[in-house]
Order: structure tokens, then sequence, then C-alpha cells
């Protein structure tokens, strides 16, 4: 290590002649690590969320060999851990619920071990904001390396969008046009290999947006996970790690002001998941950065849909990489962006946009002809959300944007799953789905719920969309009018749990207004006389989630773990 260059804090752990750098160096060596290991070259840590429990990070142990080599290659130790991987295929009740939980697996694991820079493994949907968080908390020099998209699967000869296709198809089972049999034959066609949905959901949006942010390398969030250039990326990304912590350059050097709000027009011009909103603001909270629900508006929702993908498009995560991926987005947007923005590639993003288009695709348009104009996230507040709640017109029927109805109101999950169907229901298509109770406190963990199903006799009459409302979120691949993230949620006794059904709602999205057309004085009674039937856990995890959980409008983070607490560690007393 030259001079001008700073101490690593590995040193403090294998640097000394005493015991018990003795005893370190010795419980390494058992590896079959030798000597010159500890010669003050820069430790990685490898932060991986594989798990076969995680079908989408399933190749990530793979991958870390990759990144394993691309240290070696440029001079480091790689030291791969595990943490706690988030499946949303099939952990119950929701992941959401557990993203604070990884988040301080990761930060305590980062912390307390010799590492002088991290390399986070992500995919699945929460495990990509729960790795930033937790290294957020740290600051300590950290690069994203995502495992990539799934190839395009085919049912009938026809694309099967991750996600997005199991909601269109279960409607179709429910209103009697397709049978049960033909929709268990297309399970087997959807995930034809390793890697995270093949649409714009909540994985694909969050492995873009660490590489608009700059904190992965160019061509992250689109090179298909079986690619050998997905790789190639991983690879240089363990390189490049090295760098990160001769330089010291942290994640607060990269993810300041800036790399949020390029984050919040690209968001808009993917068409990417309203997931991201909730851990946009857990990520900026966690790095003292002052974002606010507000300015996903301001900054967002008057960019233009660029990426012609599902759920708000056509096409596939893999028309995506063929037309260019993120840099080809970013050359679209880059009179947007803040191209001074520092990047982990070197130097800042505006290095890494290409200077020209290299060539057309319909999958990435340009701004005089975007898929939709005025697409981003807009937040509406009014006395139904007093602080605010989310709605993807992108994704929405644009007769319904602007829409009155009588609200048809569910208490909660199980409510809505015994009665949704129920031929007796009084319900038409003007009607206002409203859940109850699916937020941060009332599921708990705010689960990907928000998109209520239609009616079964409102799908056979083919009705395909309604203006629903809830305090949850809905998966990124999901789509439909859908109010989403209503704050303060009803558990918490906000105004959605004095909505009764045969209230009249109004939603006015260019308006941004959410209004419960009921007058104040009854609203006024309803609440003194209202109770919470939300009882907190008896111990575990989860009654830690609900003494501490905030807000969707603060992401849903535990109160406690916002902010930065560093890397220093307590020196042993012996």
């Amino acid at each position: 290590m030259s001079d001008d260059q700073p101490a690593l804090r590995s040193t403090q752990w294998f640097g000394s002649s005493d015991k018990i750098s003795f005893v370190r160096r010795s419980g390494m060596k058992a590896q079959g690590l030798p000597h010159r290991m500890f010669d003050g070259r820069p430790v990685v840590g490898i932060c991986n969320t594989w798990s076969e429990l995680t079908p989408c990070n399933a190749h990530l142990r793979e991958l870390a060999e990759s990144v394993k080599r691309g240290v070696y290659e440029a001079g480091g130790l790689p030291l791969e851990f595990p943490v706690t991987s988030l499946g949303e295929t099939v952990m119950r009740p929701t992941t959401m619920l557990f993203r604070n939980l990884v988040s301080m697996d990761v930060e305590e694991s980062i912390r307390a071990n010799p590492l002088d820079a991290v390399v986070l493994l992500g995919g699945c949907d929460k495990t990509t904001p729960a790795l930033v968080m937790g290294a957020s908390s740290v600051d300590l020099p950290t690069i994203v390396v995502s495992g990539g998209p799934t190839l395009t699967g085919r049912y009938h000869g026809k694309p099967l969008a991750s996600g997005t296709a199991v909601y269109a198809m279960s409607d179709e089972v429910r209103a009697g046009r397709m049978t049960q049999e033909e929709f268990v034959r297309a399970e087997s066609c959807m995930w034809r290999a390793n890697g995270h949905c093949n649409t714009m959901g909540t994985a694909s949006t969050m492995a873009g947006l660490m590489e608009v942010m700059g904190l992965a390398l160019p061509g992250n969030a689109a090179i298909p996970a079986v690619d050998s250039r997905r790789k190639v990326l991983a690879h240089d990304s363990g390189a490049r790690a090295v760098g990160l912590a001769r330089e010291n350059l942290r994640i607060s050097d990269v993810l300041g002001r800036p790399a949020f709000e390029n984050a919040i027009v690209a968001l808009a011009a993917l068409g990417g998941s309203t997931n991201a909103v909730v851990h946009l603001l857990a990520i900026a909270g966690r790095l003292e950065v002052d974002l606010t629900l507000a300015d996903f508006d301001r900054l967002g929702s008057h960019v233009p849909l660029l990426v012609d993908l599902q759920p708000a498009g056509a096409g596939l995560m893999e028309d995506f990489f063929e037309a260019g991926g993120v840099p080809v987005l970013l050359h679209e947007l880059r009179a947007r962006l803040h191209t001074k923005a520092p990047s982990v590639a070197g130097g800042v993003l505006g290095v890494h946009i290409p200077a020209e288009r290299p060539w057309d695709s319909d999958a990435i348009r340009g701004e005089r002809e975007p898929v939709q104009t005025d697409a981003g996230i807009a937040v509406l507040t009014g006395n139904l959300a007093p602080d605010g709640a989310v709605i993807k017109p992108s994704a929405a029927s644009p007769e319904l944007l602007r829409h009155e109805g009588t609200a048809v109101v569910f208490t909660d999950s199980d409510d809505l799953r015994a009665r949704i169907d129920d031929p007796d229901l009084d319900v038409d298509a003007d009607s206002v789905l409203v859940l109850c109770n699916a937020g941060p406190l009332g599921y708990p963990g705010m689960p990907e719920i928000g998109n209520l199903p239609i009616p079964a006799k409102l799908l056979g009459q083919g009705v395909r969309d309604m203006v629903r409302i809830s305090d949850a979120r809905m998966s990124g691949t999901a789509f439909g009018t859908v109010v989403l993230h209503v704050a303060p949620e009803s558990a918490a006794g906000g105004p959605l749990a004095l909505v009764r059904t045969g209230d009249r709602i109004r939603l006015d999205v260019p308006a941004r207004s959410l209004t419960l057309l009921v007058p104040d004085d009854e609203l006024d009674r309803r609440r003194a006389a209202w109770r919470s039937t939300t009882a907190a856990p008896a111990s575990g995890y989860a009654r830690l989630h609900h003494q501490h959980v905030l807000q969707a409008d603060r992401g849903a983070d535990l109160d406690f773990l916002v902010g930065r607490r560093g890397s220093a560690v307590p020196k042993e007393s012996h």
C-alpha cells in the first residue's frame, strides 16, 4: 500500500504480531490460505443471498466464484459469507416482513468482520434492498452484483411473463376460460432457467436502479442469469471491489442525493415497480439522505415511459438486454440526469453513458416516441391518505384514473378471500374495492396483495380492471388501477380504517387526490369509536417489527435502524 492510500480496516484484525492476530490468521490458514494473503492486501467480503429456498438466487454460489476470481486477479483476498435469503415465491407470510431483519444480518456481519469492501450478491425482490440497507448503515466501499433475469418462457408458442402472466391466467381460470389443467401445465414453462422475473418487476427494477445510482457496473440489470457475460460482470465487479477498497470510496460517497434523484427519473422511464418507492425511501433513511414521498411525484411523474416491457409494456427482459439495457436508457435520459454523480465503475455516471445509441430497438424508445407520456409514479394525498399513497399510471387503465365509485370494503385478507368470489357480493364494475389491515403493522409486513382480484362474477361479464385501494403493496409484475401504500395504514388508525361499504370514494390521479366523500363530523364519530384489532405478536422478530416499524411513507424500516452507525467495532480487552 502506498503512503497516500488510507489504512485498510482489515489490518486491525490481521496486521499485528500479538496473540489475537496470531489466532485470527491461524484460523483463516486452516482453510488453506497462505501467509501472503495477510500481507496488507484488501479483504473483500462477498455477501451472498444464495439459497435453494430462493429459486431466483439458486445460482449465486456459482456467481460468487466469478467474483472471487476478480478479487484475486486485482490482488485482494475474497471471503464469502452467507446472510438470510428472501425467496418471494415460497416465504410466508411475506418477504417484506423480513427485509429489515436481513438488513440487520447484513449490517452486523459486515461490521463484525475484517472487511475493507463488500460485494453484495442479490437477485430476488427484497434481497437487493435488504443488502443495500444493511451495507449503508456500515458505510464501507460497496458494489452490487445482481443475479440477472431468467430467459423468456413460452406456452403454446407465446411468451410467458413471470408473475404478470400468472395474474392474467389466474383470472382466465376464475372466469372459466382456461382449465385448471392448462394452468398447471404452464407452470413448467414460465421459469426455464435460473434467474429472477423476466418482467420489469421489483427484482429487475432494483437491479436497474443499482446501475443507475452508480452502485453496480454497466450491464448489471439486463444480462440474463445464464449468459456467460453475467459471470464476466461478476468477475469485473470483484476486481473493482479491490479498487474501491484502496480508494476508500464508500457507499455514502456514491449514494448521495443526486443518485436518488437519478433513480426516481429512471424508475419512471423503466415502468418500474412501485415497491422501489418503499425501498429507496428506506435506503435513503439509512444514508441520512433527505428523500420524501413527494420527491417521487415532483421528479418522476412527468417522465415518459421509454422501456416497453411488461407489465407496463409488451416485451421482456431479454428484449431489454438485446436493446442495450440501462446504458442505452441512460443515453436517452441524459438531459434529465445528474451525470456528474459518482459511480463505482470509476469516475462519474456520465463517463459510462454511450455518447451515441449503438442501434435502435422498440424495447427502448426515445423521448419523441415514448410508450406513454407522464408515466412516473403518482403520489396521491387527501383525507383518505393524509401521508400519501402511490399509483403506477403506466400499469393502470386510463379511463379509471379519474373515477368515483361506491366502496366495497374487506376488513383483512381473510375477509377478502372469503367473499371476493361470492356470487351475492354487492359489487359492479364502478365499485371501488378497499382492503384494510394489510400494511406494515396490519398483516404484518405489508404483503403484495394490493392488486385485489376482480370478483369472479365481474370477470365473467368481461370486466378486467377496477379501482382498488389498500395499505398493502403489489408485485412489480402486477398491473391495474391500484392505489397502494396508503399512509397512515388502517391498523395504525389511519382513515382507511374508517371506510365503510357504501361510502363514495373519488380518485383523481391528474389532481393527485384520493378522497373519501364522507362528512368530517361522521368521520370524527367513526374515529372516536375505532379500536385496533391488530394484536402484537407474543414474541420473536415479529414482535420487534410490530413495535418499531415505520409507515410506508418512511420506507417501512424499523425506527432504530435508520441512519449510519459506521464500521467501527470495540477492541478486545485481552
